[in-house]
């Protein structure tokens, strides 16, 4: 690959308004954007129709080649083809057909069992078999800068009331396409997957606590799910591929991959410009093959622009957990008016920042 061609791939996807105009897809080159309809040599009708689309859907379902041919079309245009970031509006740049989160961190998935079951075993037998997930609201997801309400619900049984324990949660979410039928093996799962975004899932804790059994989160986790507003692509980040940590037990035939791997990426929380943690995801104990194997494997159907998420991730030092109960042990949580700024970073490639501040009930 040349110089130029890992430049184009690096390249963020998105979606953006300039002025007051329609919603367009766009890639960012550092502080310009450019707008891609009309570029030369994407005039083939899908494609060109595509870019004129106002979501990035119909030029994810077109698959690999569309896709790089449009970056390497963005990296070669003009200064006059291009427009400074500040004078544009990135908006949510899918249409999201269906939304999984997943509960991929070790280390989480040990935090939150002694919190919220301190009587029983942490991690349940069934969590090291297969990657656990449940299935969210893909209506309630928003682009980084949409305020968060602070939501309504039974806190204790029988009282309704704004949540008193309103949570963040720093993960990694990968965008999903083209359109295909399951299962998808998972040696193919990184063809389906178009690129990378932070995700902050927004959680009420004490309304969680009260309805997670025996169906797992319902309305302490539906209300909001806020994502970065530039999609870094998978190839951008090749170089941040690493090993993971070993699996004991071994995983079912159908989660075995021949190249297994995670993107060890740095994330940061801050709060109010305070910086509370350092999460990292290099070592999830579920690989994003893995999640999206499992997705599939009863045969539903994956759609371009789903998104799936790696769940919280957490680490084992000091101040690198990726959740406030845990940073905090229920002594913190989210106030109205407070900012929560969630960045990512893998080596020289950035993934920008999911941001959110809250509002009253």
């Amino acid at each position: 690959m040349t110089t130029c061609e890992r430049s184009a791939a690096s390249l963020p996807w998105g979606v953006v308004r300039i002025g007051g105009g329609s919603p367009q897809p766009a890639l960012r080159d550092r502080d310009a954007v450019v707008v891609v309809a009309g570029l030369p040599g994407l005039q083939e009708p899908d494609l060109a129709a595509a870019l004129r689309a106002p979501t990035l859907n119909a030029l994810i379902e077109l698959g690999p080649s569309a896709w790089r041919a449009v970056q390497t079309a963005a990296a070669d245009a003009p200064a006059s083809a291009r427009t400074p970031l500040a004078a544009t509006t990135a908006v949510l740049p899918i249409r999201i057909p269906d939304f999984v989160d997943f509960y991929a961190s070790l280390e989480h998935a040990t935090n939150f069992g002694r919190i919220f079951r301190p009587s029983a075993p942490a991690v349940r037998e069934n969590w090291r078999q297969m990657p656990v997930a449940y299935h969210g609201r893909a209506s309630t997801v928003v682009v980084s800068g949409t305020p968060v309400r602070r939501p309504r619900g039974q806190t204790t049984p029988g009282v309704l009331a704004p949540t008193a324990q309103l949570d963040l949660e720093a993960e990694l979410g990968y965008v999903c396409g083209p359109s295909s039928g399951g299962p998808i093996a998972i040696d193919r799962a990184e063809a389906h997957i178009f690129g990378v975004v932070l995700v902050n899932d927004w959680s009420a804790r004490d309304i969680q606590r009260l309805e997670y059994e025996p169906l797992g989160p319902f309305l302490g986790k539906s209300f909001q799910t806020s994502m970065s507003a530039w999609i870094t692509p998978l190839d951008a980040l090749d170089g941040a591929r690493v090993a993971p940590p070993a699996q004991d037990p071994p995983p079912a035939r159908y989660l075995r991959a021949k190249d297994r791997w995670l993107l060890d990426v740095d994330l940061e929380i801050e709060i109010n410009g305070e910086i509370v943690s350092r999460p990292s995801a290099g070592r999830l104990y579920w690989t994003p093959a893995q999640m999206l194997a499992h997705l599939t494997v009863n045969g539903a159907r994956l759609s371009a622009g789903d998104l799936f998420a790696s769940g919280t991730i957490s680490g084992t030092q000091p101040h690198s957990e990726g959740s406030l109960a845990e940073l905090f042990a229920g002594q913190r949580w989210l106030d109205d008016g407070d900012e929560v700024t969630l960045r990512g970073r893998a080596g020289a490639v950035e993934l920008g920042e999911v941001r959110g501040r809250v509002a009253a009930a």
